[in-house]
């Protein structure tokens, strides 16, 4: 998937240090979104001026953002709706793998390996939230 131009934009603007990061979150939401039944093609673009990624073809998933901030320099994030209960399921799968923000993120510091397999299955969840109703 070609990245949008706004979003480009937006990567090329995070320190060099982060954007490595930014751009594996990123790839893992595009893989994931390619590899999972029902999902179908996915929209990148800029909301709250924050990468996100929307489920627009199929409509069988909520928006994922991704972002780095300035006043929290040492971490970035996976944001989803926080009228989902995403943040709820990935907290009861995962209580010692992630770092969690009330029902809106998962939040990695830029020090930490992320762990894949756990990750791409919140993300999987996040982009089949309407198809799977948990």
């Amino acid at each position: 998937m070609q990245m949008d131009k706004t979003v480009k934009e937006k990567f090329a603007a995070y320190p060099k240090h982060v954007r490595p990061k930014m751009k594996y979150l990123r790839k893992l939401i595009v893989d994931v979104a390619a590899n999972t039944e029902g999902v179908g093609a996915i929209e990148e673009t800029l909301k709250w001026g924050e990468p996100s990624y929307l489920t627009t073809e199929s409509k069988s998933g909520t928006t994922i953002r991704i972002d780095w901030k300035e006043k929290l320099p040492d971490q970035y994030a996976m944001y989803v709706n926080c009228k989902t209960t995403l943040v709820d399921s990935y907290r009861s799968l995962f209580p010692n793998v992630f770092n969690y923000q009330g029902n809106r993120a998962v939040v990695f510091k830029l020090d930490d390996e992320l762990a894949e397999d756990e990750l791409r299955l919140c993300i999987r969840m996040a982009l089949r939230y309407h198809i799977d109703k948990i």
